[in-house]
């Protein structure tokens, strides 16, 4: 997802976030209602296991949908993970996430050898997670890698709040997100059947939480500012809970108490944004997930997400996704065959 015009700095999350009912309403409904309106269209795992000094390419894969968030959990380290010249040590139990595919090496020790897991993947459909190895002298690293595709990336208050590196550490912090990688890893190595919708599950639950801590995560702007911000949470609550609403200034800003004037500024400075585009953001962000879960007529989506004609709405739809609705809704169908996405299990 490279090209989105507000990337994030770094975020290093170490120690178990607060639950969502130790926040202030309206702002755990705000954040419960985000998971809950997070979808994931597909994921695909892989392993590879090298042993001594090695290093990967930055370049990303090919195969790789180029909304895909990609993902490496340490199954057993140690190993560097080199973001813009910059290393992080990546432990046994570390997950390190891209949200938006950012260009990356991993590698062990100095001048080793160039390896390509990616490009030396089996032909799909698989009938087990492929486990690649690349035997040498030194000690062995193990690497589950892959993506996942979120439909919460389409919408840019989501997207502008997640960084371009995400690094949790699990080991030894008693964080319930070890056991789900440790069985995540077991997937890998005890192949079952019907393991493949299995290890696509896990892999949805690790990453809904990878998500969860982020939102949770303290920033001076953005999504997660608003909601803790007691006035534009109560706009925002507005705006979700009835999108339909022929809303104008004057009636969103009796429902948070505030003047017409003060609203706007307020929406300006911390998410950057008007609050009539941000509601325009999350129609079209409800209307892509109904194209990608419903067969309605283009232009019954059209006219719930507020727009008159079908033209307008394919005219919105394509500057904030690249792409026009009914070719959006197509490509979404190919991704969701098996072929495209996780392997048969």
């Amino acid at each position: 997802m490279q090209g989105f015009c507000r990337v994030a700095g770094m975020a290093s999350l170490a120690e178990p976030p607060k639950n969502l009912t130790d926040l202030p309403e309206p702002a755990s409904e705000l954040l419960a209602q985000a998971l809950r309106r997070i979808r994931i269209s597909g994921s695909m795992q892989y392993c590879f296991m090298p042993q001594g000094a090695w290093t990967t390419d930055a370049t990303p894969a090919p195969w790789r949908p180029k909304d895909a968030i990609g993902f490496h959990i340490v199954a057993a380290g140690p190993c560097w993970v080199d973001l813009h010249g910059k290393r992080t040590l990546l432990q046994t139990g570390d997950i390190a996430a891209f949200p938006f595919g950012t260009p990356h090496m991993l590698g062990a020790g100095e001048g080793g050898r160039l390896i390509d897991p990616g490009g030396d993947l089996p032909a799909q459909p698989w009938l087990a997670t492929p486990i690649m190895h690349y035997p040498d002298q030194g000690q062995q690293v193990r690497i589950l890698c892959g993506y996942v595709q979120c439909e919460a990336t389409g919408f840019a208050p989501f997207r502008a709040a997640l960084p371009e590196f995400i690094h949790i550490r699990t080991t030894g912090t008693a964080d319930w997100l070890s056991g789900t990688i440790a069985q995540i890893v077991t997937e890998v190595d005890q192949p079952q059947p019907g393991g493949g919708p299995v290890l696509e599950r896990l892999t949805e639950i690790a990453f809904l939480e990878i998500l969860r801590r982020q939102f949770l995560t303290p920033a001076p702007h953005g999504w997660l500012a608003a909601v803790l911000d007691p006035a534009l949470s109560r706009a925002l609550l507005a705006l979700h809970a009835d999108p339909r609403r022929d809303w104008v200034l004057d009636d969103l800003a009796q429902e948070c108490g505030f003047s017409r004037s003060a609203l706007v500024a307020r929406f300006a400075e911390v998410l950057g944004t008007s609050p009539m585009r941000y509601l325009r953001d999350w129609r079209l962000y409800l209307a892509a997930q109904e194209l990608a879960a419903t067969p309605a007529p283009i232009i019954t989506i059209a006219t719930e997400a507020g727009y008159g004609t079908e033209a307008a709405f394919t005219r919105a739809f394509r500057r904030s996704y690249g792409t026009p609705p009914a070719e959006w809704r197509r490509a979404r169908a190919r991704q969701s065959q098996p072929e495209a996405g996780q392997q048969a299990g």
